[in-house]
């Protein structure tokens, strides 16, 4: 990435999807990073086959292209870890009790505030480029989609936000943890960090895998992929690690 940063910022008044545009968008020679920002996403998309809800308007939905450095495929969760902390951290200057849900949700208490979309392009077994899709409850206080838990800020608060100011502490904080990214003597930071802001990082919470089976654990780590390690608790009292990519793993709230 060139230094200083050249940042394009691009608005539109609506789009299927900000992630889908930028997967078309072809970035000028010297454009290092771009954000496209929407009053209005129609199909915004989440992980899988999820579907991200946005009122016209009341949010903000957004997603940036870049270039990581230095970035082996094998360790491309540092990309999650580093733009989960710049949500939580910017969320957090406007309402405390902010965490993050692995992989990457950001929550107040048990309820989901924001969801990301990370699709990466791989190239010589490192993260050539990269696109992030964020979307941000803000001002939106009725929600129709089948999210079992979304809120949005003004709910907690309870007063209307000024969007464009949260959209720039994102912008701030999201630039600073590319910068802190770029160097890999960093990374055990923000894992670190990261684990230390993890929803659920202390007690023992209910959890179902996705054949259905409940069960009860305690967090113990989470690796350098993005893997989730639990302290499974046994019937017996007995404990027993146990490891849990993403979408194999349900949070009983």
């Amino acid at each position: 990435m060139l230094h200083p940063m050249n940042i394009r910022h691009i608005h539109l008044d609506k789009v299927d999807s900000t992630n889908n545009y930028l997967q078309c968008y072809k970035q000028a020679q010297d454009e290092d990073i771009t954000f496209v920002w929407t009053d209005a996403q129609v199909a915004g998309r989440g992980c899988g086959t999820n579907s991200w809800e946005c009122e016209a308007g009341k949010n903000i939905a957004f997603s940036v292209l870049f270039h990581p450095c230095h970035v082996p495929a094998s360790k491309q969760f540092i990309i999650s870890m580093a733009n989960a902390l710049a949500l939580k951290e910017a969320l957090g200057l406007f309402l405390e009790g902010i965490t993050v849900k692995w992989p990457n949700d950001i929550y107040w208490k048990d309820f989901k505030l924001a969801g990301t979309l990370i699709e990466p392009s791989l190239r010589k077994g490192v993260v050539a480029d990269c696109i992030i899709g964020t979307g941000i409850n803000i001002n939106q206080t009725t929600f129709r989609s089948d999210a079992p838990n979304p809120i949005s800020l003004k709910q907690v608060c309870g007063y209307e936000l000024d969007r464009e100011e949260v959209a720039s502490k994102v912008t701030e904080r999201f630039l600073e943890y590319i910068t802190l990214m770029e160097s890999p003597d960093n990374w055990t930071s923000i894992r670190k960090t990261y684990r230390d802001a993890l929803y659920r990082k202390d007690g023992i919470h209910c959890y179902q895998t996705t054949s259905g089976k409940l069960f009860k654990a305690a967090l113990h780590a989470v690796e350098d992929d993005g893997t989730l390690v639990l302290d499974v608790l046994a019937a017996d009292g007995r404990t027993d690690l146990q490891k849990f990519v993403f979408k194999e793993l349900k949070y009983i709230l």
